[in-house]
């Protein structure tokens, strides 16, 4: 089952989406108490169950999606796929995206539309609120970095082709370069502390769960080294972390190594 929903954070109205396993069985009404915005049942089908849930409390796993505006939307395949694992998993839009009120800031203001989400999702009487962990593809590994720091009961952390350093993405990604200056203000010579505080590899040593990296060596949109460097550096903190690298493959992954590298995923997430 997969949910439209909406939320309040800072006052704006945010968009995201719920999806839930299969066989977890929960009414629209008992989902409004949690989502009194809005909250409505999207046609999609789970694909089917994997574990069996015996009505013991789910996992739960936040997905904060990449890119902005049209570009890098929620992807519902991913979240059923998620799901399909026993996972609660919430997908927050983001302000100014999907339809969200408000204005992306990249990894400003718009941290806080994932600490709300991880809220609600801590106080859902069907969530294990000690096994939340929290991915984040792409740009949005800047929004899971902040959301594993701030809040501290995050079980694990994961950064799939994920931007570790932005001041560095603003200098690979020329094309990218008028709307870092319009949505962050400036170049990171101007206000390099605007591009420092929003880069996950300048977090490192706020980091307490263990972390995760996922990246692909033919990765032209997020560069390998992204994903090389936070590794090393979590690894120079001596911080619980592990790299799965993905030899020759890009920022999206061919659908059957995509699957495996979710199976592996959820494999280290529920490892010791």
């Amino acid at each position: 089952m997969i949910f439209h929903v909406t939320y309040i954070s800072q006052g704006l109205k945010i968009n995201g989406y719920l999806a839930l396993p299969n066989d977890l069985k929960v009414s629209l009404q008992h989902l409004r108490s949690y989502f009194p915005e809005s909250v409505e049942q999207v046609a999609y089908s789970i694909i089917p169950q994997t574990k069996t849930l015996d009505n013991m409390k789910l996992p739960g796993f936040i997905y904060c999606r990449g890119g902005i505006g049209r570009f890098g939307r929620v992807k519902m395949h991913w979240i059923e796929h998620f799901a399909s694992f026993g996972y609660v998993v919430f997908a927050p839009c983001y302000r100014g995206n999907e339809g969200s009120e408000g204005r992306d800031e990249f990894g400003g203001r718009d941290q806080e539309d994932v600490f709300s989400a991880y809220r609600i999702m801590e106080n859902l009487p069907f969530v294990d609120n000690g096994r939340i962990s929290v991915m984040g593809f792409s740009r949005g590994s800047i929004n899971a970095t902040q959301t594993a720091i701030n809040m501290p009961n995050i079980h694990k952390l994961i950064l799939w082709s994920g931007v570790s350093d932005l001041g560095k993405t603003y200098e690979d990604r020329i094309d990218l370069r008028r709307m870092f200056k319009r949505v962050i203000g400036g170049t990171p010579t101007k206000f390099p502390e605007l591009y420092e505080v929003r880069s996950p590899i300048h977090m490192v040593e706020k980091i307490q769960c263990p972390t995760l990296v996922i990246h692909g060596t033919k990765d032209e949109q997020v560069l390998v080294t992204h994903g090389e460097n936070m590794i090393k550096k979590l690894k120079h903190y001596d911080k619980k972390a592990t790299y799965h690298r993905y030899d020759g493959y890009g920022h999206h992954f061919p659908i059957n190594v995509h699957s495996q590298a979710v199976k592996k995923m959820f494999q280290w997430i529920e490892s010791n």
